[in-house]
Order: C-alpha cells, then structure tokens, then sequence
C-alpha cells in the first residue's frame, strides 16, 4: 500500500501543477490531500456547484479542504440547462461531466495548470460510468485508477494519512437517485436531498433515497434494515417525506446497493 501511495506521490511530482475536481467524496479529498503534499500553493481544488450537489455537501467539502490546507475555489456549472442531461437518458453522467470539464479546463489553462485531474478509482472503470469518456475526450487524468488504486484502498490511504473522513459514505450526485428516463428537475433534487438529510440528521448516514414519480424508496444496508423498522418512527417518517412533496414512503427490502439503477439498462447481445 505504501508503495501505491509514493507512484501517486511521483505522478504529481512529473506534474507540477494541477487542478483537482474535488467533489468533496473521499476520493476527490484523497487526490487533493496528496497533490497539496506535494504540489503545496501549485496544488487547486475546485468544486462544481449546481442543484445536484447538496449544500451540506458542499459545506463538507470546504471544511475539508481547509483542513488539508489545499486551496479551494468553487465555479457554477450549469448541466440544468442541458435537455441531453435533464431528460435523464443512461449515458446523463456524460452530459454531467462534459459540462464539468467544459468549465474546469478554460479554467486550468487560464490559471497556468496543465493537468486537470479527478477522483475516479479502479473500481470505477469496472461499472457503468459514461462520465469517465467524457473526462478522458476533454484531457482530465484519474491518478487513482492510473495507479491500480480501489475504493478499500482509498479508504485505507485515507485512514493512514489521518484524515477523519475515511469511512465517510459515498455520495454521488442527486440526479443518480431517479430511474433512467424520469426528467430531472430543480424541485426534484431538492426534494429527495432534503429526504436524504432528514434520514442522515436522525443517525442514518449510509443510505439512499431513490425518487420514482410521487414515491421515495429508501435503501439502507441490509444489515441494519431490522433495526430501522424497530426502531424508527415509521409514520413520523412518512409525514415527513409527504411534507416534502413524496406522496408514499418506502423501505427497499433488498438494501443499498451501489448501481442498482443501472440494472435497467439493457444492452444488445
């Protein structure tokens, strides 16, 4: 592990400069925490700010960047305004990070940083992930997945390197909670964000609220699915999704799993 850790080390040394895509994630927050250890003042991290991103979110990611030590700039993206991504079709992710990159790269010349780098790891490149095309037509680099270096191990050089939030859970996009083919609206991610909040503000931070039509389906780890029935109050729970604007509140009886909505995809034989 310690060996991966000096090739990620290396990589930003042939560097020099480089702008990182720091979503907050853990391994965005890996990649800038290396890259500031190294690069110091050569070192940026931006993050794209839009109605798929949280505010509490948001919040994290700029206390951990000042944490770090790394600076931190933020920069609007606007893939609202894009029908290809609202109209919610299997390859959205695309459309995300070509909107992504798009702003990040004017940005990285214009500063004088002629890499523009992200948190993608090896395991990404085993599932679905149109967006990684998208990083790779527009120049950006995946210094993890370049190195062979997975999500554990993410974890693993997180928690070696102290950083408080290695076990923080993943949080991809808002626009990741609807089926493929639902239209993606403002109202609609704000409403399933304050869904997730409201779950994470009473203990359950590992969890997914999954929006189909009028119903919230929540996904917890199968493990602890027992306790929130037992424990929870399950009609408080329900007015409170229904104050949000969800006519029905469900419990997904299969649990969490990373990438269930891509198992409506089908592909040609």
């Amino acid at each position: 592990m310690n060996s991966k850790l000096e090739r990620l080390r290396d990589l930003f040394r042939s560097m020099d400069r480089a702008l990182i895509a720091y979503s907050g994630g853990i391994d965005s927050t890996l990649v800038a925490k290396v890259a500031f250890d190294v690069l110091g003042d050569r070192a940026l991290a931006v993050t794209a700010v839009s109605p798929s991103l949280l505010p509490e979110d948001l919040e994290d990611a700029r206390i951990q960047a000042a944490a770090i030590g790394i600076a931190h700039e933020e920069v609007a993206t606007d893939e609202m305004a894009n029908p290809n991504y609202t109209s919610n079709p299997v390859n959205r992710c695309y459309f995300c990070k070509s909107e992504l990159h798009d702003t990040l790269k004017p940005l990285a010349l214009e500063r004088g940083y002629p890499y523009v780098v992200d948190g993608v790891n090896a395991d990404d490149l085993h599932d679905y992930r149109p967006g990684i095309q998208a990083a790779k037509e527009r120049g950006a680099r995946s210094p993890l997945a370049e190195i062979g270096i997975a999500k554990a191990e993410v974890r693993e050089l997180s928690r070696s390197l102290d950083l408080p939030w290695w076990d923080k859970p993943s949080q991809p996009c808002l626009s990741s909670r609807f089926p493929y083919g639902e239209e993606i609206t403002v109202a609609k991610l704000r409403r399933v964000g304050r869904a997730e909040i409201y779950l994470r503000r009473l203990g359950w931070t590992n969890l997914r609220v999954r929006s189909e039509g009028d119903t919230a389906r929540i996904e917890l780890p199968p493990e602890r699915i027992k306790e929130f029935v037992l424990t929870m109050d399950l009609p408080q729970i329900v007015a409170a999704f229904q104050e949000l604007g969800f006519l029905y509140a469900t419990l997904d009886l299969e649990g969490y799993c990373s990438g269930k909505l891509n198992r409506a995809i089908v592909t040609s034989p």
